[in-house]
This record gives C-alpha cells, sequence and structure tokens, in this order.
C-alpha cells in the first residue's frame, strides 16, 4: 500500500504562520460549526433532557466544533 498522501512538516515562525489559509481554515470551521450547533440546538434541541447532545448547548457546540474540525482536518481527501 503506497503512502499517497504527503504533508509539509516544515515550521516557520509564528508571524509568518498566522498570514496563511492553513492557519486560520480549521479556526474558521471550528467557529462555523460551533455556531451551526448552537442553531441546530435553539431550533431543532430537545426539551425533554433526553436527548445527550441537542438538550445541553454545550455539548451542540462542542459537537458541531468538532464536526468542523474533522471536516477541514480529515485523514486523507485522495
Amino acid at each position: 500500500m503506497s503512502e499517497s498522501c504527503q504533508t509539509n512538516k516544515e515550521t516557520s515562525p509564528l508571524k509568518e504562520r498566522i498570514k496563511t489559509w492553513d492557519f486560520w481554515k480549521p479556526i474558521l470551521f471550528i467557529t462555523l460549526g460551533g455556531a451551526g450547533g448552537f442553531l441546530y440546538y435553539y431550533y431543532v434541541g430537545c426539551a425533554s433532557g433526553a436527548c445527550g447532545i441537542t438538550s445541553n448547548p454545550y455539548a451542540s457546540i462542542a459537537f458541531g466544533g468538532f464536526l468542523g474540525y474533522f471536516f477541514v482536518n480529515r485523514p486523507c481527501a485522495c
């Protein structure tokens, strides 16, 4: 099995790294995922408290942020 995904592990100073899209993309998608999780809680959420994720706004935001992070940093998009 050949390795089809290559990563660039070169380190650069923080000032240079902040200016790149690779730095801001995960932050943006985690924020959008968290906002989406909150909107799902607010409009669809479970009022009875029986639902583990949608009955708690913090859990919905965390789960949405995780999905946003996973969407950006999927293991290999080959």
